[in-house]
């Protein structure tokens, strides 16, 4: 009998079990060392930059469609949540460049 090249199994339905890419795309959380202390960086990608901001390295705009990076305290006095609300919306060169 010759053998058949289909795999065989069982196949996810559409939408089941399938990596978020959209996640993916966005970017991994990281923690990054600064001299001022312990800091949370996600990456935002252009499509994900929906809305204008003030970046806090050179008080530019952030403009709508502009990959950049949201910066966040890991080791705040006030807690977690406290810093989450206290994230700043950054251009990458601006993030490279402060201390």
């Amino acid at each position: 009998m010759p053998r058949s090249n289909r795999p065989r199994g069982r196949h996810a339905a559409p939408g089941e079990d399938e990596p978020d890419l959209d996640r993916i795309r966005r970017g991994l959380k990281r923690v990054e060392s600064k001299r001022t202390g312990e800091w949370n960086v996600q990456p935002v990608t252009a499509s994900g930059a929906t809305k204008p901001y003030l970046c806090p390295g050179c008080r530019g705009e952030v403009a709508p469609g502009t990959p950049h990076l949201v910066a966040w305290r890991t080791d705040g006095l006030m807690g977690e949540e406290a810093d989450l609300a206290d994230r700043r919306h950054w251009h990458d060169h601006c993030w490279r460049i402060e201390p």
